[in-house]
């Protein structure tokens, strides 16, 4: 069986997991996306510290987990967002506008939608998490 998508994989993984109520989870592969997804939720306290194991192979990430992660999921494909589309995207996929990031990349890095707004950039879609 072939991989569609590895953060795909990965965030279903951390979803389940959370469901389940685990503590940790072992994501694998790594890649250098979920890395940069995975410390935008960090930055905004939605999972724990994360350890990145260099297996010679794919790699492999160690989430703890905090529980107060909801849902994460990804947007296939990677739609362009404009600026001023950025709040109907929001209003689409988040369930309130209080809480939940869009995490998007940028031609400055990846990053959540509050930060993108802030910047003044556009760019495609990955994914959210609330």
């Amino acid at each position: 069986m072939v991989r569609v998508s590895v953060l795909n994989d990965c965030l279903k993984t951390i979803s389940n997991a959370e469901r389940r109520g685990k503590r940790q989870v072992i994501v694998r592969p790594s890649s250098k996306v979920i890395v940069k997804f995975l410390s935008v939720m960090q930055k905004h306290g939605y999972i724990g510290e994360f350890e990145i194991v260099d297996d010679h192979r794919a790699g492999k990430i160690v989430v703890q987990l905090n529980g107060r992660l909801n849902k994460c999921g990804v947007i296939s494909p990677r739609f362009p967002v404009k600026i001023p589309d950025i709040e109907q995207w929001v209003a689409d996929l988040l369930p309130s506008r209080q809480f939940g990031f869009l995490v998007m990349t940028t031609s400055t890095g990846i990053m959540d939608h509050a930060e993108a707004r802030r910047r003044h950039v556009g760019g495609k879609i990955l994914g959210y998490f609330y």
